[in-house]
């Protein structure tokens, strides 16, 4: 247990001292930690990974910071083959299952999977932050999303303190979103456990987002060579900031906003030459609504929804790149709108009255609310 600062531990680099600091290297340092905070029902406690979605205030964290530091990749074995009928052939099962220790930083596990010709993850290379935040975020990026390989966590559970695995699809992953961020599953992710496929010929899925097939030179649906997709996606986010290094525009939380959603109808009203995309009805809940009147479930359709570009919002609402506030050391990147950046000795405090003025000239301009991605210590939106 040590004393330190949120901002020496957050891609923000912002944030207080925690009156209580715990880095917990292994499953059971975790659990005694946990156990421990948990215990003491009025004392806060913040769990963090690697810090790259947390913006924190410089005001002191009266609590516990609990640093999950655990390391690990292992191969799990394959399932059992079903019995055959004599004479049949089994179906070829090109996917490996890997399970990663929470701790462990997410784009040292995107590298070795390309090193090792598995494909699935390539194009969510130079994220950073732990793999443990990875489901809980639903992180995805240039056409893939983590839910797509996901098969489960190890979850230690706050209510019982056991270790339980938890397939995906308890999860309920929507778009940066999930059953642990809502908070309806309350615990540790300990591991991730992602399908991977094995590519005999060392090369990609087949690429989904336009942006890096433009980049690559190539068609969408086109399969090329993992390590280019990695490198041409370390190049587009760093083009962004969005690779951590000593670029000013790099220290940030990422993209602040998540792309908002609304209803078709709704953006049917907006400017047409706002980039949307056409959002999938999300699946039907286990229990269905009851219509008002009759007080039986509701069987109508989904609303149609759209998914909006945030970045254009924020653009057109009239906040260029590199904008700052009178006197603040909080801007924008002056690569990507949809980043906050600290220019330098920034506080929390900066970062969320920045954040609060893009909100208000975006709802000011288009009736739409800006959601932000990143955990918020401490502060308020």
């Amino acid at each position: 247990m040590s004393s330190r600062t949120l901002a020496e531990a957050t891609t923000m680099r912002v944030g207080g001292e925690a009156q209580r600091w715990i880095d917990a290297a292994t499953r059971e340092e975790v659990a005694a930690a946990y156990a421990e905070a948990l215990a003491d029902d009025h004392e806060p406690l913040l769990l963090l990974g690697g810090g790259s979605n947390t913006v924190a205030s410089s005001e002191p964290f009266e609590g516990t910071v609990l640093r999950v530091a655990t390391r690990g990749i292992r191969t799990l074995p394959a399932a059992p083959t079903p019995h055959r009928p004599a004479g049949e052939e089994p179906p070829v099962d090109d996917s490996v299952v890997l399970r990663i220790e929470a701790g462990e930083p997410w784009d040292e596990v995107v590298a070795r999977a390309v090193a090792d010709g598995l494909t699935g993850i390539e194009a969510l290379s130079g994220i950073p932050g732990s793999t443990g935040a990875a489901p809980i975020q639903n992180i995805g990026a240039y056409g893939q999303e983590i839910a797509s390989t996901l098969v489960g966590i190890e979850l230690l559970e706050a209510e019982t303190l056991e270790v339980r695995e938890v397939p995906a699809s308890e999860l309920r992953l929507g778009y940066r979103d999930s059953a642990i961020k809502r908070g309806i599953l309350q615990g540790v992710v300990l591991s991730v456990d992602l399908r991977l496929r094995r590519s005999p010929d060392g090369r990609s899925q087949p690429v989904a987002y336009q942006q890096l097939a433009t980049a690559l030179g190539v068609e969408l649906g086109t399969r090329v060579p993992l390590t280019d997709v990695r490198d041409s996606v370390l190049a587009l986010r760093g083009s962004k900031g969005m690779v951590l290094s000593e670029d000013p525009d790099s220290v940030s939380a990422g993209s602040f906003f998540t792309n908002p959603i609304v209803s078709a109808r709704f953006a049917s009203q907006l400017p047409k030459e706002l980039p949307s995309w056409s959002v999938s009805p999300e699946p039907q809940a286990t229990v269905l609504p009851l219509d008002a009147d009759t007080l039986v479930p509701s069987l109508e359709r989904p609303v149609p929804r759209v998914k909006l570009s945030a970045a254009w919002l924020i653009e057109h609402s009239g906040i260029s790149r590199g904008f700052s506030l009178p006197g603040s050391r909080a801007a924008i990147s002056s690569k990507h709108t949809l980043a906050l950046t600290n220019r330098g000795g920034a506080t929390g405090e900066e970062i969320a009255e920045l954040a609060r003025f893009v909100q208000a000239r975006v709802e000011n301009q288009f009736g739409v609310h800006l959601v932000p991605e990143p955990v918020m210590v401490g502060l308020t939106l």
